[in-house]
């Protein structure tokens, strides 16, 4: 099965990233991708680009684009990882050990319908 794990951003997560940490957060991810690399469990990855970002809304009055790329949250999403593994389980635990976690949440859903 297919999990989407969504790396969720606030800016205690934007703080770390930014400080000393920063090794940290790289190595970590590499080690990661490596891991999954070899096991046959990573999909993609990717940080999203917060450059040319915009957000979209319909309303009674047409499409309003304004920039982005976040929208008025104290959260936003950083980036993904696309894992194909065993089951709900199994990519909990691999959400479970980026740092990111520390700081904000790691949302995992399995992609398709019921």
């Amino acid at each position: 099965m297919r999990y989407l794990l969504t790396i969720y951003n606030n800016s205690e997560t934007e703080a770390a990233i930014t400080s000393t940490a920063e090794q940290e957060f790289e190595r970590a991810h590499r080690e990661l991708q490596a891991e999954l690399t070899a096991s046959g469990e990573l999909v993609d990855t990717q940080v999203l680009s917060m450059r040319d970002a915009r957000i979209v809304r319909s309303t009674p009055d047409g499409v309003v684009v304004t920039d982005g790329p976040f929208t008025e949250v104290k959260e936003w999403v950083g980036g993904f990882y696309l894992v194909e593994c065993a089951g709900i389980d199994r990519a909990a635990e691999i959400a479970g050990r980026f740092v990111e976690a520390r700081y904000s949440p790691i949302e995992v859903r399995r992609l398709g319908f019921d």
